[in-house]
């Protein structure tokens, strides 16, 4: 009697340090590939807010702060572009004035593509992975300024960012704190992913790139 319940002790020893090595090996590697999983379609977000921005920028010379102005515009509002009546190569035609540029609009959803929102444009402001992390949908922090150059240039500029709780939240908690203190103290990058900058002139860079 005191064998087999010596064997039972021994194989319920064995089934915990089976799955204590299983969870140890098995833990990071799904928390990597998740966490990749949903920092792919945060950065496909955030080209597609880029984008938009882009766009409002062309028209306006400036970006927007919020993203109730920037869904409105790519729902409502139109580009200006140009095109030549006539050839600009035939300088007989140039020189009877049989030639000229004309402004025509176009619907700014008919001129930018954009890639993560599944056909509505109201997901632009919703970060990816979100409900998972947090339990609800959760927005990109958005907002603009203005930057002097040293050539006394003065610049727009926006940034768009995220947090990784906001998309990672319901990850293994340790993994996480390990991820981030090593984004953030050791690699010195931002503690999420962004696009864009409110202090530096970037061209409007993702900080993955």
């Amino acid at each position: 009697m005191k064998k087999i319940l010596l064997q039972v002790i021994l194989l319920a020893v064995i089934a915990v340090l089976v799955w204590w090595l299983y969870s140890m090996f098995n833990t990071p590697l799904e928390f990597e590939r998740i966490r990749k999983e949903r920092e792919a379609a945060v950065v496909e977000r955030l080209k597609d807010i880029r984008t938009a921005q882009r766009a409002y920028r062309s028209k306006y010379m400036k970006f927007t702060p919020d993203f109730d102005s920037l869904i409105a515009f790519v729902q409502n509002d139109s580009l200006v572009f140009e095109r030549a009546i006539g050839s600009e190569d035939d300088s007989l035609a140039v020189a009877q004035g049989l030639v000229h540029r004309e402004k025509f609009q176009v619907a700014v959803l008919d001129t930018v593509e954009f890639i993560s929102l599944g056909g509505d444009i109201n997901n632009l402001r919703f970060i990816p992975g979100s409900v998972e992390a947090t339990g609800s949908l959760q927005q990109f922090v958005m907002d603009t300024a203005s930057i002097e150059t040293e050539s006394k240039v003065v610049v727009p500029v926006f940034e768009a960012f995220a947090k990784y709780p906001t998309f990672l939240g319901d990850l293994d908690k340790q993994e996480l704190i390990n991820f981030r203190d090593y984004q953030v103290k050791t690699l010195n990058r931002a503690d999420g992913l962004k696009v864009g900058s409110l202090t530096a002139t970037t061209n409007e860079a993702g900080n993955w790139e």
